[in-house]
């Protein structure tokens, strides 16, 4: 069974951090003061203090700004990016001169503020002096995580200074802690090293990440020609967009390491344009809230209790995005012990949904939270229009029915379909009939499929580099949660009064009198006595194809070959078989109440590599009460099957 129910307390709140990198860091908030006339929050990571300075209102997306180092030295652009909906941040990680440990807290710092307070994925980074062995130490390691980089009077290698092992000044003292840091045993390993910034740029170079350098000419402390002109030199050969400002006017300061910032708004409209890029969709634009969840909040914030469930594919099965919703819910509700079920299975949309709901989410008790995925299932699996709307409602029913109060939450996932269908100016068909439904039944939807197309054609991010896959990769799956987490921010931003109670939705007139609203499945193990089938307690495959969880060593009614037979007689008005279609996956013929005969092919597109979970409909719209249903395998084939095996791992009825 993929129904994985974690009782958050403090071992399930261990398991999400081991889930989901975004949990495991510990951040501790110390106070907050006025920096400029703007909020400062100061915290501490790691024994490290880290400031957080916010502009009074943010950009949509949260475009930031992380300085290394200095943090206090030539603001005036910090001041005009705060004034424009910029964060800026900063984390002192002093003497440790960009080492991979400096590294390793930079990641840390970054995935709290991307995972879990919504900043956007692809910040700024300032690099004063010595801060430019922070910043391209970073960036070569996440290049695809940069917006774009400033640096003023920047360290590119660490021979120079503070080595000294040029025409640089150098720093003895700090040549001494940087080796030791790195843990260089003598100057020679030090000089070996190939690391520094102006090393192993191709990534960046190839990910167009843009640079700008404000330097003196005559700085005797980092002398340019070994750091800045070397690197922007490099970088330029290898395709990268770069730009050298000389800051020639006013006092030289420090033999020339100190100057002034010529044009701050220079600096500020360089970070503007590439870090702000295309940020300039809401999230609010994509979701539709509808009735709300206030009968949930009512029941986190006063019960301290809470059933949460998640049904849907594998989109909903991985890690991500629900890890980041479950945390969200704890954090916003801290007091409410929360009961989580993972119902998501690889492959299955609305109609094995609403079949397969009772076992895997209700027979837990009713819910109070319900989110539902099925876009990408329905549509890639074929299932008709009909199809897909009835098994949204027979869900949608069948949870209002065990619990008359639980909010029901509606996703549309993306895929490459989508994103072409929008972009001819059309809607996905699928995602029109979903949201019938959720109109219908006044449930908050949001759409991702839309969502993900427009900020795609608003430049904010690509398919190829970014999202990569209708299984998201992280960063995909950060896009996900940071909507979600938006929706769920405005259900819930209500103030409850103390005589608030439940109010059980209406259940309306079906939309479709077929609706799956009574599904229910049926062990095979009732028919373990047919004869020309075998019932096989623990059925696995012996071809070495891939199987799916509850669908390998678990029960299985198998044919003996063509020729089979096997009669059932249920009550209901729709009935249908749930098989493992893999590489030998037969055709059956099928009557119901003595009809026509009709046939049905089992193996799938998918079928040659996977025995694959799938639902099949045999026969719906049936009047209500007792019938039976007739099948047996046919001795034709599909021709790229490699036989005629029919697996029943369950039959389903909907009553």
């Amino acid at each position: 069974m993929n129904n994985i129910i974690k009782k958050v307390g403090i071992c399930g709140i261990f398991l999400l951090f081991l889930q989901w990198p975004s949990f495991a860091q510990q951040v501790i908030p110390k106070d907050t003061v006025n920096w400029n006339g703007f909020e400062r929050v100061n915290l501490e990571l790691d024994g490290r203090s880290v400031r957080i300075i916010s502009p009074e209102s943010s950009l949509e997306g949260k475009p930031w700004l992380w300085r290394a180092r200095f943090p206090d030295w030539h603001i005036e652009q910090d001041l005009l990016l705060l004034k424009e909906g910029f964060h800026i941040v900063y984390i002192d990680t002093d003497n440790l001169y960009g080492s991979p440990q400096a590294v390793e807290i930079w990641d840390k710092l970054y995935q709290w503020l991307v995972n879990k307070k919504g900043f956007n994925p692809k910040p700024a980074l300032s690099g004063v002096s010595r801060g430019g062995l922070f910043v391209y130490n970073w960036a070569k390691k996440n290049p695809d995580k940069v917006a774009c980089i400033y640096a003023e009077a920047p360290v590119c290698d660490f021979k120079s200074w503070p080595g000294g092992q040029g025409k640089g000044k150098g720093s003895e003292a700090d040549w001494e802690r940087l080796k030791s840091i790195y843990g260089f045993t003598d100057d020679q390993a030090a000089q070996d090293y190939n690391d520094n910034p102006i090393d192993g740029l191709e990534e960046l170079a190839e990910n167009k990440v843009p640079i700008l350098h404000m330097i003196g000419l005559n700085d005797q402390v980092v002398p340019p020609e070994e750091n800045t002109f070397v690197l922007v030199d490099r970088y330029t050969k290898l395709g990268g967009p770069a730009t050298v400002v000389p800051c020639t006017e006013g006092e030289q300061d420090l033999y020339g390491h100190h100057f002034p910032i010529e044009s701050p708004r220079l600096v500020a409209d360089f970070v503007k344009y590439y870090a702000a890029k295309g940020l300039r969709l809401s999230s609010s634009d994509f979701y539709d809230l509808r009735k709300g969840l206030k009968n949930s909040q009512i029941k986190f914030e006063k019960s301290k209790k809470g059933r949460v469930a998640f049904l849907g594919g594998s989109i909903t099965y991985n890690h991500g995005w629900r890890d980041s919703v479950m945390n969200y819910l704890q954090e916003r509700f801290p007091e409410t012990d929360f009961e989580f079920i993972a119902a998501g299975i690889p492959s299955m949309g609305t109609v094995p949904g609403a079949f397969r709901l009772e076992r895997d989410v209700l027979s837990k008790g009713p819910v109070d939270l319900l989110f539902e995925e099925a876009a990408v299932n329905d549509e890639s699996n074929g299932r008709s229009n009909s199809e897909q709307i009835r098994g949204m409602e027979g869900i949608v029913r069948h949870v209002r029915k065990a619990n008359p109060s639980a909010d029901i939450v509606l996703f549309h996932f993306v895929d490459p379909d989508k994103i072409e269908t929008y972009n001819k100016g059309g809607v996905p068909e699928v995602i029109k009939n979903h949201e019938s439904v959720a109109e219908h039944y006044d449930l908050p939807s949001l759409n991702l499929a839309k969502e993900v197309t427009m900020r795609i054609a608003n430049e904010e991010f690509t398919w190829e580099d970014d999202f990569k896959n209708l299984h998201p990769s992280p960063f995909g799956q950060q896009v996900y949660a940071q909507s979600m987490i938006h929706m769920l921010d405005a259900a819930y931003s209500g103030h409850l009064d103390p005589d608030d109670k439940f109010e059980a939705y209406p259940l309306p007139e079906k939309l479709d009198e077929g609706a799956f609203d009574h599904g229910e499945l049926l062990e095979v193990e009732i028919f373990k006595g047919v004869k020309t089938w075998n019932f096989n307690p623990s059925w696995e495959p012996s071809d070495g194809k891939g199987t799916r969880a509850n669908y390998v060593k678990a029960p299985m009614l198998q044919n003996e070959g063509p020729g089979s037979k096997l009669k059932i007689n249920f009550e209901g008005n729709a009935v249908g078989i749930a098989v493992a279609a893999g590489p030998d996956a037969g055709i059956i013929s099928y009557r119901i109440d003595g009809g026509e005969w009709q046939s049905q092919d089992l193996f799938t597109r998918w079928s040659s590599n996977l025995h694959l979970p799938w639902y099949y409909v045999l026969g719906a719209d049936l009047e209500e009460g007792k019938h039976k249903l007739e099948l047996k395998v046919l001795e034709e084939k599909n021709p790229n099957s490699t036989g005629n095996a029919v697996r029943i791992r369950y039959f389903f009825i909907n009553k």
